[in-house]
């Protein structure tokens, strides 16, 4: 069964553009080896970590949005463990957050168009003229 995740992964710094490329084609290539696709490749840019990881205060950060089995996800993590010059890395399911986003999405739209129906159907109607006594 193929889910949607997040693989959210910070590289060295001083790492060279070439390089990360070169990272990222090869986990590219292991996602389509193992049935999966990638979705989305975003390269969010160099920032300040929170605290210091293996010695390093800044990190380039990587985002990749991939659909596949869980165990192109294991394997996926196995790679990155391994590679040296990957500083951390967290990998999150999100397929259910977006079924739950488009449901909560639905509910907002249907109420929208029950409150803008309302004020239109009031201004539609006749008024009743008032009554004195």
């Amino acid at each position: 069964m193929n889910r949607t995740y997040e693989l959210m992964f910070i590289v060295r710094p001083d790492m060279q553009e070439e390089d990360q490329n070169k990272l990222i084609s090869t986990l590219e290539a292991a996602v389509t080896s193992a049935g999966g696709t990638v979705k989305k490749m975003e390269r969010m840019g160099k920032r300040r970590l929170a605290y210091s990881v293996r010695g390093f205060f800044d990190g380039t950060y990587l985002l990749m949005v991939l659909e596949g089995p869980g165990a192109l996800v294991h394997e996926l993590e196995r790679r990155l463990r391994v590679t040296e010059t990957v500083i951390k890395f967290l990998t999150v399911r999100i397929d259910e957050e977006q079924k739950r986003l488009e449901k909560v999405k639905k509910l907002r739209d249907a109420r929208k168009k029950v409150s803008a129906a309302a004020p239109a159907a009031e201004a539609a109607a006749p008024e009743a003229p008032a009554v004195t006594a």
